[in-house]
């Protein structure tokens, strides 16, 4: 292909490209009102003009005919869908929307009969004659008087689609105006082409103005898609929305007579529209003397009622607006009642169901926390049977702890941790070799490495165990030195947990005191003075000093 042959072709090939891309655009926002069809219109124009550039090229009569044809392929397309495209976005509602499809499939139907028949008859093409021209020969006859009747009809519903447009022009806001402006100016300049087309009116000897106007008017749509978002944001017609909603919207006027109602309302009342409009609400509404009494008060408002009618009990949440004219007179109120029984009944519902579940919830975690310590409390009996010379030490400073915990002010909260920690404070020595754990004399420096293990060991016991999570403060820090020189982590001061830095004394205060094979126990008040000389170095100091006060006050 020349560059002429090009340069020639190149607008049409951009009225291809630019109708290609509205199409798109549309095709991908199909389910915003409009859409859809619209996609199918551009789709058409481009059809058309594709047909156009290859009746272009072609050389001969015959291909030139099949590509005229073509062009009507792409023409019929358009006169079917842009009336759903156009009436779509108006918001449009046909009251037989079936029939209308059909009546307006009858002549692009009936004429793409005769344009695939065209032996049978010659209502479609008159004499063809092929007239050498440059850079392309082309096609020339005269319109037949079906071509023309097709015309025409398209151009009557074409106008018949602006005085909607134009009717939902006046009704819109400012972005929905502008919208519909660039629609209605993408529609007339194709029309333009197209009669131009049948006057006999060319660019040029040899260049059809339609696949420009294609392009004129898709640029004004593609321009109107991303500055004004057509088919992003559309209008929706107002009628429409109050038919949708599934509230009750009763509009009343200045005499309270009903002038409109919506199906969801009249579904409610059982009644039909002819029944309602006109009539005074006090009596279309008599078997609801609680919805009356909102009537009854002119004054914008929102409130709840319970509403009993035909057998059933409603709950409802009523909003009225009151309808002023321009001088702020009163010219009538709209009521929108929202049926909410079935969130109220859910709500009732809900709450004795939660009321009954928190209740099992309790009962059941009574229940596992019962048999959670019980289980614990075994196992520390175990611990004990293994290491006769600690019988009893557990559940002496488990008590000691507690006291001490309540002393310190510990949130009630923390006391279970607390205590579950004191009674497995040892459940490391578990895994002790018992010739280690009952050895009566003085143990190696191998075995007391193995003794030192058990805080660490008692953490990998119970780490996986969700229950235990809180407790294991104690079980894993209770050796721990407030100078820093503890295991086994060597945790310093505010650095080791408080339940443990409270166990530590209590576990030592005992320990000290108790008989051993290989140590006698400890007077008292060697005992308190041990814990003073250790309190900065070993412990906590205002633990010690709290503890110390409990042992003056005979309390442990």
């Amino acid at each position: 292909m020349n560059w002429t042959i090009f340069s020639y072709l190149l607008p049409y090939i951009f009225s291809v490209a630019i109708s290609m891309s509205v199409a798109l655009y549309a095709w991908r926002r199909r389910s915003v009102q409009g859409a859809f069809p619209y996609g199918w219109v551009a789709f058409s124009q481009a059809l058309w003009t594709f047909g156009y550039i290859f009746e272009l090229q072609s050389q001969t009569l015959a291909g030139k005919h099949f590509w005229d044809d073509f062009q009507w392929l792409g023409a019929l397309i358009a006169i079917y869908t842009f009336p759903a495209a156009i009436l779509e976005y108006a918001g449009y509602r046909p009251s037989s929307p079936k029939r209308m499809w059909i009546l307006l499939a009858i002549v692009p139907g009936a004429f793409l009969i005769f344009l695939l028949t065209p032996g049978l008859h010659s209502f479609v093409h008159g004499p063809q004659v092929l007239v050498p021209g440059e850079p392309f020969s082309h096609l020339e006859y005269d319109f037949t008087p079906l071509v023309i009747g097709v015309e025409f009809y398209d151009y009557i519903l074409f106008f018949a689609l602006l005085i909607i447009l134009i009717r939902t022009y006046n009704n819109a806001h400012g972005l929905y105006r502008m919208q519909v402006a660039l629609i209605m100016a993408g529609i007339l300049v194709p029309l333009l082409g197209t009669g131009l087309t049948l006057a006999g009116i060319k660019l040029s000897a040899n260049r059809d103005t339609t696949p420009i106007t294609f392009a004129i008017g898709n640029l004004i749509i593609a321009w109107g898609l991303f500055r004004y978002r057509i088919f992003d944001i559309v209008p929706i017609a107002r009628d429409t929305i109050v038919e949708n909603m599934s509230d009750l919207v009763i509009v009343l006027d200045a005499q309270d007579r009903i002038v409109d109602i919506n199906l969801v309302a009249l579904n409610a009342i059982e009644k039909k529209a002819a029944e309602v409009i006109g009539q005074p609400a006090v009596r279309i509404f008599a078997e609801w003397p609680q919805l009356l009494e909102e009537f009854n008060d002119v004054a914008d408002k929102k409130t709840q009622i319970t509403l009993s009618a035909y057998g059933r009990t409603y709950h409802h949440e009523v909003k009225a607006t009151v309808l002023r004219d321009k001088q702020g007179g009163t010219i009538g109120r709209v009521f929108v009642s929202r049926d909410i029984t079935a969130h109220i009944e859910l709500k009732e519902n809900l709450q004795k169901l939660n009321e009954e579940l928190e209740q099992r919830v309790r009962d059941r975690t009574v229940e596992l926390e019962e048999a959670y310590d019980i289980t614990l409390e075994g196992w520390a009996k175990t611990l004990e049977l293994r290491d006769k010379e600690t019988e009893g030490h557990t559940w002496r400073v488990t008590e000691m702890t507690m006291k001490l915990a309540l002393a310190l002010d510990i949130p009630y909260e923390e006391f279970d941790h607390i205590r579950r920690g004191a009674i497995l404070h040892d459940i490391g020595k578990m895994a002790i070799p018992d010739e280690i754990l009952r050895k009566t004399g003085p143990l190696s420096d191998a075995e007391r490495d193995i003794i030192l293990q058990h805080p660490t060991i008692a953490y990998r016991l119970l780490s996986p165990i969700l229950f235990l999570k809180k407790a294991l403060d104690i079980p894993y820090c209770h050796h721990e030195k407030w100078d820093g020189t503890g295991y086994p982590r060597g945790l310093k001061g505010n650095e080791i947990p408080l339940a443990a830095r409270i166990f530590s004394v209590v576990d030592v205060w005992d320990a000290i005191q108790s008989e051993r094979p290989y140590k006698k126990g400890w007077p008292r008040p060697q005992a308190i003075e041990y814990l003073r000389e250790q309190a900065g170095k070993y412990f906590d100091p205002e633990v010690v000093n709290i503890f110390l006060s409990l042992v003056e006050e005979g309390k442990t």
